[in-house]
C-alpha cells in the first residue's frame, strides 16, 4: 500500500491548549500550519524536549489522537482509520523507529527483530545478520535485549524497523545513544533502504541528528 504523502492540517497537541500565543506554538513550523511530507524526500524535525516530537511521531502512526486539527495519511483522515487499516498501514506504509525503542528485554535480539519480520516477511536471516554485522552487534544476535547497551538496543531497533516495506519511515531520535562511526552506518543504511522503496524519511532530533545529507529541516 503506497502511500504519496502524509499531511497536517492546523494540528496542536490537546496539551498546548491556552499555548496557541506563545512562541512555543507561534514559531513552529509545524503545529497550527499547514505541512505536508512527500514520499521520496527527507525531513529533520529539530525540536527542544517537550516541544511534542514524540507525540508528532505517536500522531502520525495513529498511537494517540490527543490533537485539534486533522492529520490525513494519503487521502484518509486519520481518525476515520479502523483497528484493520492500521494494521495494514504498519506493516505495509509506514515504518516507525520510537524514542523508546519498544523491545522486549528478556527475548534475544533475532527474537526481537523476528517478531517484526515473521509479519513481514521482508528481510531474509542473512540480510537481518549482514545489518547487524554492519553495526558491530552481529555477536550480540543471540543475548537477550536486557543485556545490551541502550547505543546497542538502538541499533537493534533499528534493524527491526528496517524489516519491512514503507513509503515513510518515522525515526525519533534514532542516534541518540550512537557515536559518529555508528551514526554514518545507521544513516547509511536507513537511506539506502528508502532510496531502494522510494520512500520518504521523517527524523526527529533535540540534537544530535541522524548523518543524513539534503534533509529539508523543519523546527517543531
Amino acid at each position: 500500500m503506497t502511500i504519496e504523502s502524509i499531511s497536517l492540517h492546523r494540528v496542536l497537541p490537546f496539551v498546548f491548549h491556552g499555548s496557541e500565543n506563545e512562541s512555543s506554538v507561534k514559531d513552529s513550523l509545524i503545529w497550527m500550519r499547514e505541512v505536508t511530507f512527500t514520499r521520496g524526500r527527507d525531513y529533520l524535525i529539530e525540536a527542544t524536549s517537550g516541544a511534542g516530537k514524540s507525540s508528532l511521531c505517536s500522531f502520525i502512526y495513529g498511537l494517540r489522537s490527543d490533537y485539534d486539527g486533522h492529520i490525513m495519511i494519503g487521502e484518509r483522515d486519520a481518525r476515520t482509520l479502523s483497528p484493520h487499516d492500521w494494521s495494514e498501514l504498519r506493516c505495509n506504509s509506514i515504518a516507525y523507529l520510537p524514542q523508546q525503542l519498544a523491545l522486549f528485554p528478556e527475548l534475544t535480539v533475532m527474537e526481537n527483530i523476528h517478531i517484526k519480520n515473521r509479519l513481514t516477511g521482508f528481510k531474509s536471516v542473512n540480510e537481518i545478520r549482514a545489518m547487524l554485522e554492519s553495526l558491530a552487534i552481529d555477536g550480540k544476535a543471540d543475548e537477550p535485549v536486557g543485556r545490551l547497551s541502550v547505543g546497542q538496543q538502538q541499533r537493534v531497533a533499528l534493524i527491526r524497523a528496517l524489516c519491512q516495506p514503507f513509503s515513510f519511515i518515522l525515526l525519533d531520535e534514532p542516534v541518540s545513544h550512537l557515536d559518529a562511526t555508528n551514526n554514518k552506518v545507521a544513516a547509511s543504511m536507513v537511506v539506502a533502504e528508502a532510496r531502494r522503496q522510494g520512500a520518504a524519511i521523517i527524523a526527529t532530533s533535540v540534537g544530535n541528528h541522524i548523518d543524513i545529507d539534503d534533509f529539508t529541516v523543519m523546527r517543531l
